[in-house]
């Protein structure tokens, strides 16, 4: 839905009883989500399972269907404030084809905070600055992006996003195909975004060293939320009844587990594919 009153909870994100299709395909339903200001989630689940397509979701890049989304208690029909968001994709190169530094791809993070063509100015540098440090990267700034490895490219769009000071970052695999040094070394900057306070909505498929940063878990499958609750360890797997085919990170305690029979499915038909859209700015 594009508009309609707003999510009933009170969390940085909020959906409820949201559903996406895709050519007249449903792939969520009825998921009810409330993210609170400095949580770290992550979005688990097998491949397939919709734990992308719920961020894209949550980002306005697919259209609900059905139900209501908000960020920061806005609907994002409404929304407006995207310098309070930020987006980190999976993609194989920071650089994509473009030669480019280091530097200008981090710098390219600021201008949701200033007007097109207008020079950085201190505050500008100082936070692109600050976003190269955190993610060990400030001695590589004039390397050229297509230089680096993998991991190091990823780290370079967590900086991308990390210099437009957003209060909400979306990371996509982020540890996806790279090393453990590398692995590493995004756990770090991840750390120190929590630290400050920001809420992160993490996708993955395992968490490595990510897991102690996680304060919970959102596990889907087949494009409904099946637990819900503090991460878990992989002998409780079974006691939740999530099967055996999703990634889970690791921890103690017993979250919530949804079950998925017997709810309607609220994904209505529709008349043909969504265009692929980028992130929004």
């Amino acid at each position: 839905m594009t508009d309609g009153p707003l999510p009933r909870g009170s969390g940085v994100v909020d959906i409820v009883d949201g559903a996406v299709a895709i050519a007249g395909r449903p792939i969520l339903r009825g998921i009810d989500l409330s993210v609170p200001a400095g949580q770290f989630v992550a979005l688990m689940g097998a491949n397939g399972s919709g734990k992308s397509t719920l961020v894209r979701a949550m980002t306005g890049l697919l259209p609900l269907v059905a139900g209501t989304a908000s960020l920061f208690g806005t609907h994002l029909a409404r929304f407006d404030q995207w310098q309070r968001v930020g987006f980190v994709p999976q993609r194989p190169t920071a650089a994509s084809g473009v030669p480019t530094s280091v530097w200008e791809v981090v710098a390219s993070g600021r201008l949701t905070r200033r007007r097109l063509l207008r020079p950085l100015l201190r505050a500008d540098r100082e936070a692109i600055r600050d976003a190269l440090d955190v993610v060990g990267l400030t001695d590589r700034a004039q390397d050229g992006v297509s230089t680096l490895s993998g991991g190091q490219q990823q780290r370079v769009l967590i900086a991308r996003a990390l210099a437009g000071e957003p209060e909400l970052f979306f990371l996509d695999e982020p540890t996806a195909g790279v090393d453990l040094t590398s692995q590493l070394a995004l756990t770090d900057a991840l750390r120190t975004l929590s630290d400050r306070g920001a809420t992160v909505v993490l996708v993955a498929h395992e968490l490595g060293p990510l897991a102690p940063l996680v304060d919970r878990a959102v596990v889907m499958r087949d494009g409904r939320v099946a637990y819900d609750g503090p991460p878990i360890s992989p002998a409780d797997v079974h006691t939740h009844g999530l099967g055996e085919h999703a990634a889970y990170p690791v921890g103690d305690g017993h979250g919530h587990h949804h079950p998925q029979d017997g709810r309607r499915d609220h994904a209505p038909h529709v008349a043909s594919p969504l265009d692929e859209q980028g992130p929004r700015p």
